[in-house]
């Protein structure tokens, strides 16, 4: 008996540990996703990619060493990614991953590089909220952070 309650509650935690390990696989890939449909400038796929018109922020320091917060909404971010002009290169380069998933919600946190036209232009951490609706997850809100230096790399 105490074999098989064993042998059941390890089953159990590797089911749950997978389960987990898998969603956080699916939160990866769609921010992978929406960084390729970013990159592409592909609007309609990035119109898919959040729940609706959601809010966006950003945090830097002024020069005065203040906090300067921007706001943007999700459709006039997407229509920016439209209106850069195809013979400049931008990229976001993603420099890793932290994950977390509790049921239906889940936070990824990603540092990152900005290059723009080759050049470095600044870096920070994204921090991506998403719901799971069906079998997909959904951009809820998102912040990142925005410097010039101190960046690690």
């Amino acid at each position: 008996m105490k074999k098989y309650l064993l042998t059941t509650m390890t089953l159990l935690v590797f089911t749950i540990s997978f389960s987990q390990s898998s969603e956080e696989e699916f939160v990866k890939q769609t921010i992978i996703d929406f960084f390729e449909a970013f990159h592409k400038q592909d609007t309609v796929k990035l119109k898919t990619m959040a729940k609706g018109n959601i809010k966006m922020q950003s945090i830097s320091v002024t020069k005065e060493q203040k906090t300067q917060l921007s706001e943007n909404d999700y459709y006039g971010f997407v229509k920016n990614i439209a209106e850069i002009p195809k013979d400049k290169t931008f990229e976001e380069k993603l420099l890793g991953f932290d994950i977390k998933v509790d049921g239906h919600m889940a936070n990824a946190w990603t540092p990152y590089e900005f290059w723009f036209d080759g050049n470095f232009s600044h870096c920070g951490v994204n921090s991506f909220q998403l719901v799971k609706e069906d079998s997909s997850w959904k951009i809820i809100y998102l912040v990142d952070t925005r410097r010039k230096k101190s960046c690690g790399s």
